[in-house]
């Protein structure tokens, strides 16, 4: 089996970052005693990783007692979670990732301006649930239908994305957006390059190979949007989390197999997946 790899896959510098912050948090306080409000990253066997090294995932804030060492995952979280955990006097390392931080910044800077804050998301992604808290009642859409349903007012609104969305997606629904009698619009771009870059050479990709493997956590916002994409490229594709996931029906009557993965897929996962498809 032929297989290329996309340029641009894999590990962001925001996940790298947040994976370090886990691992040093572990090793100056000792195994057990750091707690992640979370998983730090959408990857499974990262997550998995980082259990076993010592780090405790997934806590309640209202289970930790004063004094604990709480990680705050790459996705952030509200500013009321930040002030509770402060309230209970909590020890707090934040791994929430600096584009991430930028998105929070704009829309409580939007809301200070006076405008009314839209963010393009998936409502039920924790980085969405941690972004909106910054601003009362921001308005969440995610389908062009949204704009009709959910903007219904003329105000002066404040647009901005979800880190990992396609700026394909984000800009159909600005599009439709403009397209009505609002006052004002002000846009800020809180895209992810990083992400673009992975998504531009999966699709470049996608038109080279006869199939394409997209590895990465199932509940990957990003990874989800490349297997998406691929598909929308005219290639067959699965989204697969291992080698685990594979079946040599996926490639019955192909030749040539392309691969790409998530922001949140480590080398390992990737380098080992490629090599056993060269092998068959």
């Amino acid at each position: 089996m032929i297989v290329k790899l996309a340029e641009k896959r894999g590990f962001c510098f925001g996940v790298e970052d947040a994976i370090e912050t886990a691992q040093n948090a572990v090793a100056r306080y000792g195994a057990g005693n750091v707690v992640s409000l979370g998983p730090v990253i959408h990857n499974q066997q990262v997550v998995e990783r980082l259990e076993s090294a010592g780090l405790c995932q997934s806590a309640e804030l209202e289970q930790l007692e004063p004094g604990s060492n709480v990680l705050i995952r790459s996705h952030g979280v509200t500013p009321d979670v930040l002030e509770r955990a402060r309230q209970k006097r909590l020890n707090i390392l934040d791994a929430t990732c600096v584009l991430v931080k930028k998105a929070q910044d704009v829309v409580q800077r939007l809301h200070e301006e006076g405008y009314r804050v839209v963010m393009i998301g998936d409502r039920n992604h924790p980085e969405v649930r941690g972004v909106i808290g910054y601003a009362p009642q921001v308005v969440i859409i995610d389908r062009v239908e949204d704009v009709e349903q959910e903007l219904p007012f003329k105000e002066r609104l404040g647009i901005v994305a979800q880190t990992t969305h396609a700026p394909e997606h984000v800009a159909e629904i600005i599009a439709e957006i403009v397209r009505r009698p609002y006052i004002e619009l002000k846009i800020v771009n809180t895209l992810c390059l990083e992400v673009i870059r992975r998504q531009q050479a999966a699709v470049k990709l996608a038109a080279e190979v006869d199939v394409m493997f997209v590895l990465g956590g199932k509940h990957s916002a990003n990874t989800q949007e490349l297997a998406r994409m691929c598909r929308a490229a005219g290639v067959d594709t699965y989204h697969l989390e291992t080698w685990n996931d594979f079946e040599p029906a996926m490639i019955g009557g192909k030749t040539i197999a392309g691969v790409t993965a998530g922001a949140s897929t480590p080398d390992w996962i990737i380098d080992e997946f490629a090599e056993r498809l060269r092998e068959l």
